[in-house]
This record gives C-alpha cells, structure tokens and sequence, in this order.
C-alpha cells in the first residue's frame, strides 16, 4: 500500500503537470525529471519539486525535509543567481477539495520558483556546440573566486579527515557500479588516493586552519553554470549536505576543472585555474589539485554509471558507461602521472611569477 507522502507527493504532481494551475491556457507544462528532483516549465517560470526518496547523503522522505531543503536551495544560490531564484511556494489541499498554490489548507509539497532560461545557455551545452571560449572560462574563473573569498568559513568541516572519508565513500560506490566500469582497477585507485592523502595530509589540514573550508558550491559543473543576460550565472548548488558543500575553495573548483579536461578541454581548464588565482592566489593549495581532480573524477565515475543503470535507452545507458570509464580512467591517471593527467601547475607558476 502506497503511504500517505508518496500520495500526497503524487497529488502535487499531477497539479504541477497542468497548465490551469498557472493560469495557463493555450501553453503546456514540460516535465523535466532529474536524479533528486522533478522540474516543471511553465510560462516563464521552473518549478522545482524534491523527489519522495532517501540516499546516503540526502533524506527527502518526509514533507519536512524536503520544505526545509526548498528553503535552503533557495538562500544558498541565491548568493550566485539571485535574479534565477524568485521565490517558494506551498501546494496546498483545500478544505473544499481543491489543490492550489499557497492556500490556507494543509501542504502537500513545496517547490523552488526560478526564471526559465533557455537550455542552450547551458555550459555544458555550449560546449557540445563549440560556443564556450578562453575568455569566457576566464570570466568563469573570476566569479568563482569572488564567490570563494566571500563564502561563509566553515571550519567544523574540512581538512584531511573529510577527504579520508571521501576516498572511503568513492571506493564503496565504485565497487557497487563495478560491473559498468569495465575493468579499471578501483583498488589501485584507493591505493593512490590514500597514498596521496598521506602526503598531503598537513597541507589539507593547514588550509582547514587559514579559513580555506567554507560554505561552497559543491556540485560545480558545466551543468551548473548558464549564460544569464550575458554573464556565467552558478546555479543548483548542493543545499542538502553539510559534508558535500563545506569544503576546501580548491576542492570546489577542482569539479568545473575536471569536467572540462574530460572533455578534452584543458585549454578551457588551464584558462579558468589561471584567472581564478588572479583573483584568489591560492597558490599553497595547487599541490593537492591532482588529489582533488581524481576525487571528483571518481565521484563522477559512479553517478555516471547509476545514471546509465536508470536509462531505458540501451544506446544511451552504453553511452553513459562509456563516459564513466573514462572518468575512472582519468581518476587514476589525475593520481598516477600528474604529469599526463593533471592541471600544468607549472604554468600557473609561471603565471604568477609574470604578474
């Protein structure tokens, strides 16, 4: 028997699917279902409902949590795409049956209320289309480190034990998605990465100390960055873990590096890393970025591959493993021959030493 929070979340559902409840006529609703998340475009506007589910990092089962996660994701980006994200609002069960946005009955659901923009102002988009540049990365750079050196410090958080924990969690995901990751050697990879951790340990627990841990971004991928009026917006920030988002400022900007040099654009990479530390010199910290992007790179490794377990498509889960094994690839190559995989730290020395 289904329970009264997967009724209730299917009764928001299906009045976030017709066009009446936004007053709309001749118009339509798309629906839009992602990992966590169901979005819905009407008019001019997104509405964006939390899926009824639990993982291990997030618990969306209750109606409390998911207000409370709305209420979050609405304050936290809006420190980055204040003029994306509008507003909440409440779908509520009228006493006379009727199901409304904000009424005086009891709430069924919550949603997130953003402006639309159009999907090929995506930065992952874009760069399927050849239309992301130097310039613009290096503008990208530049917000991203202006959004770094205003953010909430967090030192509760971070630090050399947090990334212990990481390797631990990737391993275990890696071993569960195994099958579609062909026949990388996970175990090799715990290896470097703990042996990397070693090495690093007092760095990550120094900048912990100086203030670098703070309130980030967390999922910063070309996903989640779009053209706004003209200028990258970052939007979609993690609102639901502590863990995931209260991080070292590197390790944040380590996810946009990594996505961009497996798509084979570490120009783009080399652009934004260099523009960033003109505007935040953290240079101490450049040393554990081979670290960094092979954490994030596995982290990508396993979505990948429970994202292909999901498709319906046979061509399109195929094309999903293939991705995650060239993230896992990369993840031991970022560890394995910094020289080969990771970020030329050498040229932005001698960035720095030419300013």
């Amino acid at each position: 028997m289904a329970s009264q929070q997967s009724l209730n979340q299917n009764t928001a559902i299906d009045f976030l699917s017709k066009p009446a409840s936004y007053g709309l006529i001749r118009e339509t609703v798309e629906r839009v279902d992602t990992h966590c998340s169901i979005v819905f475009l009407a008019g001019n506007c997104a509405y964006k409902l939390k899926r009824a589910i639990r993982f291990a990092s997030l618990d969306y089962t209750t109606i409390a949590a998911r207000k409370a996660a709305v209420q979050a994701e609405l304050i936290l980006n809006r420190r980055t795409a204040p003029d994306l994200y509008l507003a909440t609002r409440t779908i509520s069960h009228e006493d006379d049956g009727r199901v409304t946005f904000d009424g005086s009955g009891p709430a069924l659901d919550y949603v997130v209320v953003m402006r639309r923009f159009d999907q090929a102002e995506l930065f992952d988009v874009m760069e399927q289309k050849g239309r992301l540049t130097a310039s613009l990365l290096g503008e990208v750079g530049e917000i991203v480190a202006q959004f770094h050196v205003g953010a909430q410090q967090m030192p509760k958080f971070g630090g050399s034990e947090a990334i212990g924990r990481v390797i631990v969690d990737n391993e275990r995901e890696l071993n569960q998605a195994a099958p579609l990751l062909g026949d990388a050697p996970i175990g090799s990879w715990g290896n470097l990465a703990r042996a990397a951790l070693t090495r690093l340990a007092p760095l990550l627990d120094r900048r912990r100390q100086d203030g670098k841990v703070r309130r980030c971004h967390g999922d910063l991928r070309l996903a989640n960055i779009c053209l706004w009026n003209g200028r990258p917006t970052l939007f979609d920030c993690i609102e639901f873990s502590d863990d995931i988002s209260c991080i070292d400022i590197l390790y944040d900007l380590a996810f946009l590096l990594m996505d961009l040099k497996l798509r084979d654009r570490d120009d783009l990479a080399e652009a934004t890393l260099n523009a960033y530390l003109e505007q935040a010199p953290e240079w101490d910290g450049v040393p554990a970025m081979q670290l960094f992007l092979s954490l994030r790179a596995a982290t990508r490794a396993y979505a990948l591959a429970n994202a292909a377990r999901r498709r319906k498509s046979a061509m399109e889960a195929e094309r999903l493993a293939v991705f995650a094994q060239s993230h896992m690839r990369a993840a031991i190559e970022f560890l394995a021959d910094s020289a080969s995989g990771a970020i030329d730290t050498d040229q932005c020395l001698d960035a720095r030493d030419s300013q």
